[in-house]
């Protein structure tokens, strides 16, 4: 991990995630806080990156171990080529689970903002034990049901 970032004189860890499944995949994540505290995990709207997050991550940081991933495709992650890549929420939220996966984040809580709720609902409603509380800003409700317990 490298710290490029220093806000408020708290170091925000950025850090870059090469994936090993074969689709040459980068996905751009900034981290903070400490490894022992709650773990939010923020998710970030359309057409934004986890840029949005950069007052909101040292200011929690204190308290707080955060996570704040760009989606394939957005701020400085990959941007595979549409005819290679499922651009859909069921295929981002996978990818945000094999972050947490990667991660070792066994349970978090989620900030989602507009087009982080698709993602955000996705989450819950598939692993409703990793996922502890939701804050869902600017999103709309799922037009699906989901599973009980998951949100």
């Amino acid at each position: 991990m490298t710290n490029l970032n220093t806000t408020m004189h708290k170091t925000i860890e950025i850090v870059r995630v090469a994936w090993p499944f074969g689709h040459g995949l980068d996905i751009f994540y900034r981290e903070a806080g400490s490894k022992n505290a709650p773990t939010i995990l923020l998710l970030h709207g359309f057409p934004t990156s986890s840029h949005m997050f950069r007052n909101l991550i040292p200011a929690l940081a204190d308290e707080f171990h955060l996570i704040a991933p760009d989606y394939p495709g957005f701020g400085a992650s990959s941007m595979p080529k549409v005819d290679e890549f499922e651009y859909s929420f069921d295929k981002l939220a996978d990818i945000v689970e094999k972050l947490t996966i990667k991660l070792d984040l066994q349970q978090y809580f989620l900030y989602v903002m507009d087009y982080g709720a698709p993602v955000g609902y996705r989450l819950a409603s598939k692993y409703p034990n990793k996922v502890l509380g939701r804050v869902f800003k600017l999103g709309d409700p799922p037009l699906v049901p989901l599973k009980k317990g998951g949100l």
